[in-house]
């Protein structure tokens, strides 16, 4: 409460597609929802929404704490807050056993580095993994949590290098190759349901490949086509996002600009 308080000195002029894209994907988490959370947007998002219309979201992180409520985005999973404000701290095999998979976790809350139209996902390699062009920061726990939780949510920014026909490799499965090839290897969560970028966002189809299913005020379908890497489908229906509320911003900057 005390940050919804401070955040009205914020102001709210010259929205950022950034900000746009963090109020979407919160909009995506349900109240009560065990989220497991990756650090970076998704976690700004997955916060976002604890402080405004999902007060009951539990939010997991890999070291190992449940019911985390840091004030401002933690820098990685090893940030003091996170532990200083969860409910408990478990070590890392009970995180991944007994809560994600055992079926525990209702939402994986990826970043990527690049993704295919299936939904899989790389964060270990740019360019050949012997010689990369970059690397990574890796898989973590990513991997398990793309396999485990009982959906997936991805959010990252659209770009042709982001977006890509083939991945350099692959750290996460989305929905695999299409089709049924997701459930041949023995996954039990139902993969990627929701892509959220700067551009708008995706939803698989009944094959499970990705398909615009929203843009972002001001945004274009050519924007997208022109921002993927593969030849992105537009959904018939496609709808434009509601744009962030006041209050919604007044939340993130809040949370955001907190040292």
């Amino acid at each position: 409460m005390t940050q919804i308080i401070e955040a009205t000195q914020v102001p709210l002029d010259g929205v950022t597609t950034d900000e746009i894209m963090t109020v979407v994907a919160a909009r995506e988490l349900r109240d009560g929802v065990v989220c497991f959370v990756g650090i970076g947007l998704p976690s700004t998002a997955a916060n976002l929404a604890r402080l405004t219309h999902a007060p009951a979201a539990v939010l997991i992180y890999e070291s190992g704490t449940i019911g985390a409520k840091p004030t401002r985005p933690p820098l990685s999973i090893g940030d003091g807050e996170l532990a200083e404000t969860a409910d408990a701290v478990v070590s890392v095999p009970e995180i991944f056993s007994y809560w994600l998979q055992a079926g525990r976790v209702d939402v994986g809350f990826l970043g990527a580095a690049q993704v295919d139209r299936f939904g899989n996902i790389n964060t270990t390699v740019v360019g050949d993994y012997e010689h990369p062009r970059v690397r990574l920061p890796g898989a973590g726990g990513a991997p398990e949590i793309a396999a485990s939780a009982k959906r997936t949510f991805i959010m990252l920014r659209q770009t042709p290098r982001t977006f890509v026909e083939h991945l350099d490799f692959r750290t996460s499965v989305g929905h695999a190759e299409g089709g049924d090839s997701r459930a041949r290897l023995g996954m039990t969560g139902a993969g990627p349901q929701v892509v959220i970028t700067d551009i708008g966002v995706m939803r698989p189809d009944a094959t499970g490949e990705l398909v615009l299913s929203a843009l972002h005020p001001g945004r274009t379908v050519a924007e997208a086509i022109a921002a993927t890497g593969w030849p992105l489908r537009v959904a018939d229906d496609l709808a434009v996002t509601e744009p962030p509320s006041q209050a919604e911003l007044l939340v993130l900057r809040a949370l955001t600009s907190r040292p």
